[in-house]
């Protein structure tokens, strides 16, 4: 078998858009192993982070990651997302951590919201800073892209965090020619964020060219759904109904899987990875924008959340 990128006089073959971006990023994860003494790869088992999973893979094996992946699980996830999480991490036997906002919530006296629309969601970011403090973790490894939300593009890819974990678009670091900057204190932390240049449509291309396995909620399938202002939500028990919900059964796929009761789905015949590839060419809503109820409640929300230390 020839090695991929090498043709038979042994010369360089050309390398495209996904080549580049591959090795940026397995360089961005060397960095990270390379400057961080506790790093840690917060892990769902959505699409991006077993992206970057697989990233790991190619930048560490056949040794084992420099970290261990991290889960901040709401309680009100994606079963296929979680099952899909759990049965990587066990196959590749490397060290799972999860971590629940249901024992923050109890622990701190947290006020869960109530009403239309109420989730858990803002709440992890109690439980990212608690974990990040109980392993003394000083780098987190996530899987945000730049063309998710406009909060996104202020990041920069070593993303600085101060002692109480909070985010200051303002106090951020140059990163030229590639350099990154992780020096930090004691108690600081950065947000690393390897696939920041990637597109949706690169990762979807990459899991396609690189045949990678994902949850099966990510493809068309039956559901019974909650039909509420526009959006379809997974009929669930964690969402608080409201007079006006109609329950409806509809094909849908997800494009994001976050917690159920902020995540909504969209329409879908798309059962091959190809036919999700070409719904994606033919929307001009980014999967946030389209998906995620609670970015769209005010017109900052997602920013406020990462300045007070959320992913």
């Amino acid at each position: 078998m020839k090695n991929r990128g090498v043709n038979e006089d042994q010369q360089p073959a050309s390398m495209d858009a996904l080549d580049y971006l591959e090795a940026e990023a397995i360089h961005i994860l060397r960095e990270v192993a390379g400057q961080f003494e506790r790093p840690a790869l917060l892990f769902s088992g959505g699409k991006d982070s077993i992206t970057l999973v697989h990233l790991a893979l190619k930048a560490f094996r056949p040794g084992k990651f420099p970290f261990p992946l991290v889960h901040i699980d709401t309680g009100h996830n994606f079963k296929e997302a979680t099952d899909f999480r759990d049965t990587l991490a066990q196959s590749l036997d490397e060290k799972l951590i999860v971590r629940y906002v249901e024992d923050t919530i109890r622990t701190k006296n947290l006020q869960e919201q109530t009403g239309k629309n109420a989730t858990r969601n803002w709440l992890q970011t109690f439980t990212l800073l608690d974990t990040i403090e109980e392993f003394e973790f000083d780098c987190c490894i996530g899987g945000a892209r730049r063309d998710e939300e406009k909060a996104r593009a202020k990041e920069r890819i070593f993303s600085f965090r101060d002692e109480f974990g909070q985010w200051d678009p303002k106090r951020q670091r140059p990163e030229l020619w590639d350099l990154f900057n992780g020096k930090i204190q004691k108690g600081e932390n950065v947000r690393v964020f390897p696939i920041s240049n990637w597109t949706e449509m690169d990762v979807w291309n990459y899991i396609r060219r690189e045949k990678i396995g994902l949850p099966p909620i990510y493809f068309s399938h039956q559901r019974e759904m909650i039909l509420r202002d526009g959006h379809l939500l997974a009929n669930s028990a964690f969402i608080q109904k409201d007079p006006d919900d109609q329950i409806v059964t509809r094909q849908v796929r997800f494009r994001t899987v976050g917690d159920m009761t902020c995540t909504a789905a969209v329409e879908s015949e798309a059962v091959l990875i190809d036919d999700v590839i070409a719904e994606i060419m033919a929307t001009r809503v980014s999967e946030r924008g389209e998906t995620r109820i609670d970015d769209q409640q005010t017109e900052a929300a997602m920013e406020d959340r990462k300045k007070g230390g959320y992913f």
